[in-house]
């Protein structure tokens, strides 16, 4: 079992016990523990990642009553989980139970920093164009830029105290680490990936979103 999941562990001692014992009649064979306890969590799982999403998405909506905006903020889920993700492979870890836990965590703060984020860029547009009359994509940019700036300390200060609080798990060999370990990985490496996101693309995606609006205001 050291250095695998148990999942293709039992795979591969069902297919041997299937080759080379041969049970009586009457008889069978079932796989039991960690294993029987890992299955059960999986199909819970496969209720509980989806029902997240979802709601995340309905609440979104229901907030910018706007599609394009909800898709907007969800997008900082896929880049969350690239950086989870490449952690994981990283360390050498298995996908488990606890490193699902771990995502559906870092899912959530993904989503909270991105609507912060449209928020502070919102409120960007909102004074420039209020001091512009009209906006123009020359201010859409200057807004752009000014929210994002004001949004950077404290997100850089959001990601720091996250991995400070998460990395004494990492190094920790105390009982109950091996379970930990795997739960607190996804998160860090998914908080780094999500700032790259936060900072970069969602403002590049709202300038877009914006510029389209205000070309469509002059035709």
């Amino acid at each position: 079992m050291r250095g695998r999941d148990v999942g293709s562990f039992v795979e591969q001692a069902q297919r041997a016990v299937a080759r080379e014992v041969k049970l009586p009649s009457g008889y069978c064979v079932e796989w039991s523990g960690q294993y029987e306890n890992q299955l059960s969590a999986r199909h819970r799982l496969m209720l509980v990642i989806p029902a997240v999403l979802i709601i995340m998405s309905v609440l979104l909506y229901k907030i910018y009553d706007s599609v394009k905006e909800a898709s907007h903020v969800m997008l900082a889920v896929p880049f969350a989980l690239t950086g989870g993700i490449f952690l994981l492979k990283i360390l050498g870890y298995n996908f488990s139970v606890a490193v699902w836990v771990g995502f559906i965590a870092l899912f959530g703060t993904a989503v909270q920093t991105g609507v912060v984020m449209v928020i502070y860029l919102e409120e960007a547009v909102a004074r420039k164009k209020a001091a512009m009359g009209e906006l123009t994509i020359q201010g859409l940019h200057e807004a752009v830029m000014e929210g994002a700036l004001l949004r950077l300390r404290p997100k850089v200060m959001t990601v720091s105290t996250v991995v400070a609080g998460l990395l004494p798990l990492m190094w920790s060999s105390r009982t109950g680490a091996e379970f930990m370990k795997p739960l607190a990985t996804p998160v860090l490496g998914g908080m780094v990936s999500s700032l790259l996101h936060v900072l970069i693309v969602t403002s590049v995606i709202f300038t877009w979103l914006r510029e389209r609006e205000i070309r469509r205001k002059r035709i």
